[in-house]
């Protein structure tokens, strides 16, 4: 019997990805990107965890920082881009290793820092992935997370929601504020303020780089023209080309 689990949904969704993620604007660069290297003050971590590393980026960013950074993440393919990724840039602190981030096989307090960018909404249990990040982090350890949050309108949450799951079966869910707020604290982590940021996306990019199906490109795409007055001004929906626009997050939890 094929393997149709959810984890097994995921290495097989990205396997065929991992260069478009390589090359995403959206994931190379951005304010929370710059926001996270601020507050990893070098010599200050020793053993960084990337939590869902896909393509790296937030990999290559810790690396000068800190002393050994692990890029986890479920799918080989992007782990095997990290690798060559790494030993190209000259950074020779990056070790891979593949495995969900409901499970991780590392023991207690192995990393004093974990960060994650844009992998959480494709996690099975965010509760469960955080109490694992607490676990592996040391006494007086951070953790950096970052992800595409919903607003707390139930209209807003649904509309996103249902774009990024036919657009990508693998997505799970985009947490609201609260939401992580709540899972954090019942891991034992102390999250300080979010600060969140105004993303837009490039509908025909965002499409292309997930290899979305046409028949579902064309749904989606009529689901954004029918879209009801307050969804198309929360998103900034743009009805020449179909592009719109998110909100993402960074939490410092420590």
């Amino acid at each position: 019997m094929p393997d149709t689990t959810h984890d097994r949904l995921i290495d097989r969704q990205f396997a065929p990805l991992a260069q478009a993620y390589l090359t995403s604007a959206v994931h190379a660069q951005g304010p929370d990107l710059e926001l996270m290297h601020s507050l990893v003050a070098p010599g200050r971590f020793t053993r960084a965890l990337d939590l869902g590393c896909g393509g790296g980026h937030a990999t290559y960013a810790l690396a000068p920082l800190v002393a050994e950074v692990i890029a986890y993440d479920l799918s080989s393919s992007m782990l095997n881009l990290v690798q060559a990724q790494a030993a190209t840039r000259g950074l020779r602190n990056v070790t891979i290793q593949q495995g969900a981030a409901q499970r991780l096989p590392f023991p207690d307090a192995h990393v004093d820092l974990v960060v994650t960018r844009y992998s959480a909404h494709h996690w099975q249990d965010l509760a469960t992935c955080m109490q694992e990040a607490r676990r592996v982090l040391k006494p007086g350890g951070c953790a950096i997370l970052m992800d595409v949050i919903v607003p707390p309108e139930a209209l807003l949450d649904s509309w996103l929601q249902c774009l990024e799951l036919m657009r990508d079966p693998s997505h799970v869910r985009d947490y609201a504020l609260g939401e992580w707020t709540t899972a954090l604290t019942a891991a034992g982590l102390r999250p300080e303020p979010a600060t969140t940021f105004r993303l837009r996306l490039d509908f025909r990019t965002w499409v292309a780089r997930m290899n979305t199906p046409q028949p579902l490109v064309q749904a989606i795409s009529a689901l954004l023209r029918q879209a009801p007055a307050e969804v198309a001004r929360h998103f900034a929906i743009e009805p020449e080309d179909g592009g719109f626009t998110i909100d993402t997050m960074l939490i410092l939890a420590r």
